[in-house]
């Protein structure tokens, strides 16, 4: 299944995210960016499999939303313009539509 492939590739990226911050980042905040992607990441992705069988829209809404999210840090940690940050939070919006919608799925379950 194509979702679940991408979910275990986003938990992957995570991990070396969170790695490369913790072994390899040149400044505290470059760490902190990837440590807090790679958190987001990999929380949602184990959360995508997880649903996938009952949500599965929520579940790519989790995906998407922690890639925006994520990348979005990781790029600045590694060197992207600040404003970059600005469309972090739109990830974070997908994050909280995802919930939701998974919610409401299961409470109509």
């Amino acid at each position: 299944m194509a979702i679940g492939m991408w979910a275990a590739i986003s938990a992957a990226i995570a991990v070396a995210a969170g790695a490369f911050g913790a072994h390899g980042a040149a400044a505290p905040q470059q760490a902190e960016w990837l440590r807090t992607g790679g958190m987001y990441q990999l929380v949602h992705a184990v959360a995508a499999l997880a649903i996938l069988g009952t949500a599965r829209g929520p579940a790519i809404l989790l995906l998407v939303g922690a890639a925006i999210f994520a990348v979005t840090l990781y790029a600045m940690a590694l060197g992207a313009p600040r404003w970059l940050g600005a469309v972090t939070p739109v990830g974070g919006g997908l994050l909280i539509v995802g919930w939701l919608w998974a919610g409401w799925i299961y409470w109509r379950a």
